[in-house]
């Protein structure tokens, strides 16, 4: 009867020391009551608890865990309905609080983002639910945050994954964008003819002046070469009566040293002045001035009995022509 006894009393107290025992893993930790009420929270790794008044009632991971929230209908401020999903990202800072602050946390968590975002796509209008994207996270992670810290919980994130408009109103938006296209296409192409018409007007206008230039530069070159001609055909006539004179002085010098000593320088005389009477003559029709010319060629002997006269007075007076040559 006694082994009987020890062997009951050993399975007893064997069955009681394996209760007493909880192995808590890393990332988790429970809460443990004694006689119904809240007695400490065991932590991760290995821990004792007194068996039959002790109770594990829950245990929960402290990790960062992912909710996911269903889609719902919200009414932005201009009266439009729109589909809203979103992701929160959350863990448990306080065990103790969120078992009982909280009868089911997650059922809590999850109505609790359902108002969140009604309540703040219904302060926006339609088109900022879409361009301010970023901000709706930041205002839901915020008000979150806040009204989860009660029940021991860290909303660390917020996204919002997709927004999508009614039907109606997505085809309402379809056209905006595609008449804005239109527009913003119109408004492309009326700049770019505009600027092709200035490019093609500059260019016009800088063809008109390099031309208006290039005639300019074309008139003065010209005008400059004329000038130029101008003064070199003057100069060469210049030059060219200049020898004539010297041809001429020379030679009356010369036919009066030998008047004194040739009759016939007489004759040579004559012919002397006959040539220069006649280029005289050629000198005036050439003239710009003159138009037509009329030469008596009674006058060419006339003139040479004048030029014998003055020719016999001075061999009458050798003492006068000495003085005049």
């Amino acid at each position: 009867m006694e082994p009987l006894l020890f062997l009951i009393s050993l399975a007893l107290g064997g069955s009681a020391l394996a209760t007493s025992v909880r192995v808590i893993n890393q990332g988790d930790e429970a809460l443990v009551e004694r006689l119904g009420s809240y007695n400490k929270k065991l932590e991760p790794g290995l821990n004792f608890i007194t068996p039959v008044v002790d109770k594990v009632v829950y245990k929960q991971t402290i990790r960062e865990k992912v909710l996911d929230i269903p889609p719902q209908q919200c009414i932005t401020r201009d009266n439009v309905s729109i589909t809203v999903d979103a992701v929160v990202y959350w863990r448990i800072v306080d065990l103790e609080k969120a078992y009982y602050k909280v009868e089911n946390l997650q059922s809590a968590m999850v109505n609790l983002v359902l108002t969140q975002i009604r309540s703040e796509m219904g302060q926006l209008e339609l088109d900022q639910t879409f361009t301010a994207r970023s901000q709706i996270n930041e205002l839901l992670l915020r008000d979150l945050d806040i009204a989860t810290d009660p029940w021991g919980v860290k909303v660390t994130r917020v996204e919002l994954r997709d927004l999508i408009p009614s039907k109606a109103v997505q085809e309402s938006m379809e056209l905006q964008m595609s008449a804005e296209r239109r527009k913003r296409a119109s408004i492309l192409t009326s700049e770019g003819d505009r600027e092709s018409a200035v490019n093609s007007a500059r260019g016009k206008a800088d063809a008109q002046i390099l031309d208006a230039e290039a005639r300019q530069k074309s008139i003065v070159l010209q005008a400059e070469a004329e000038q130029k001609a101008t003064v070199l055909r003057a100069q060469a006539e210049r030059q060219q009566q200049v020898l004539r004179a010297q041809a001429i002085a020379e030679s009356a010098e010369i036919i009066a040293q030998k008047i004194k000593t040739n009759a016939d320088a007489h004759k040579a005389i004559e012919v002397l002045f006959a040539l220069g009477y006649l280029d005289m003559g050629a000198a005036i029709g050439k003239s710009d001035s003159s138009k037509v010319m009329f030469m008596d060629p009674r006058t060419i002997p006339a003139t040479l009995e004048g030029i014998k006269s003055i020719i016999g007075d001075t061999q009458q007076l050798p003492g006068l022509n000495n003085n005049r040559v």
